[in-house]
């Protein structure tokens, strides 16, 4: 271990199955900036289990004291969302930087208190948006700013998920169709492809919305158990942007086939499209995209390959689920080293927790709302 070695302890590191060992540590492992030193889990053998099979030292049952531990400098959360409050304020009373997986928080009450003890730290705080570091999203964010298309006149949206198809549900994800557990398809897939959305075009400032349940129940077909879902499967959205451009989205969970994203935008000189290609339905966050651009009246798609400036990472943390995971730590090395700010923090969070509370309530009241 150096002295610019970023120490980790992650928060849900189940050696089984889960976020943390499918993404996080995969790419961890890839980073020589970072080194995983302590893992958490509820259950005391779990936990020794992880830091036998990860090759970590330290194995804590008590977040508090995985959050404290000297040898820890950075706080790692991926459990479920009702849990973030209470282990994120752990870590940043400790002291210590965390990267917290999205949501931020169960409530937008919460996460503004998060936000607000975030900054009082004076901590690195970095919620998982990690769509903002694909290679394609950041080239077609400069080719916008560059002036590729023009004035940016709409963006039509299209993100479907193959989640729950036919009904079922695999086991892990039975939490997520309870409403009040707020990680469902509107907070999951429609929280990281509107924060991709304002990323590339700027804030909405006002927006209709709809949203309906049209797989009211779900069967884990591991157990049988038959769940009622109390969750939205199905956002569609009317927006507006900042710079007056209008936006068009569908964004659904339980695509029996062909589950994509296509992500259009459209300008005075030409258009861009953002598309998934193989694992496109893990959602714009989680899918290998592809860039293709169109320029002046009656112009062909083109391929756009994002340049290799857009890629941090060595090649062993290619992944669907891994690679953008590995970017956004790659931007944590880099930020801690130099200072600079280029992951979102937790008031981006927040930021977005306010749009999801607006769309929630132009759906509930059948009015167009403006976004706080």
């Amino acid at each position: 271990m150096t002295a610019d070695t970023v120490r980790v302890g992650i928060i849900g590191a189940n050696p089984d199955r889960g976020w943390a060992a499918r993404a996080h540590i995969p790419a961890l492992r890839a980073l020589p900036d970072f080194e995983i030193t302590a893992v958490g889990t509820s259950r005391e053998a779990s936990a020794r289990e992880a830091a036998r099979r990860f090759g970590v030292l330290h194995a804590f049952t008590d977040p508090r004291r995985l959050a404290a531990h000297p040898e820890v400098d950075l706080v790692v959360i991926t459990v479920k969302v009702p849990f973030h409050f209470e282990l994120i304020q752990a870590a940043l009373d400790a002291g210590k930087h965390v990267y917290c997986e999205w949501p931020l928080a169960r409530t937008t009450e919460e996460a503004a208190v998060l936000a607000g003890a975030a900054r009082d730290a004076g901590v690195y705080a970095t919620i998982g948006l990690q769509a903002r570091h694909s290679p394609v999203i950041g080239y077609a964010r400069e080719l916008i700013a560059g002036g590729y298309v023009g004035r940016v006149t709409a963006a039509t949206i299209y993100a479907a998920r193959a989640k729950g198809a036919g009904g079922l549900l695999p086991t892990g994800f039975e939490y997520t169709v309870d409403r009040a557990n707020a990680a469902g398809t509107l907070e999951v897939a429609g929280g990281h492809t509107l924060d991709a959305l304002e990323h590339l075009l700027g804030g909405i400032t006002e927006l209709s919305a709809g949203l309906s349940i049209r797989r009211s129940r779900q069967t884990v077909p591991e157990t049988g158990e038959t769940l009622e879902v109390t969750s939205p499967d199905q956002i569609v959205l009317h927006a507006t942007l900042a710079g007056g451009a209008v936006v068009s989205a569908h964004i659904h969970d339980a695509k029996a086939t062909d589950g994509r994203t296509r992500f259009e935008i459209t300008g005075t000189e030409g258009d861009l499209a953002i598309v998934s290609g193989a694992g496109g339905p893990g959602g714009i966050q989680m899918s290998e995209l592809r860039l293709l651009g169109a320029q002046g009246v009656g112009g062909s798609w083109q391929e756009l390959p994002a340049p290799d400036r857009y890629r941090w990472i060595p090649g062993a943390a290619h992944g669907i689920e891994v690679f953008n995971v590995a970017q956004t730590y790659a931007r944590i090395a880099d930020d801690l080293r130099t200072g600079a700010r280029t992951t979102p923090d937790f008031d981006d969070g927040l930021r977005l927790h306010r749009l999801l509370d607006t769309v929630r309530l132009s759906a509930e009241t059948g009015t167009r709302r403006s976004v706080p």
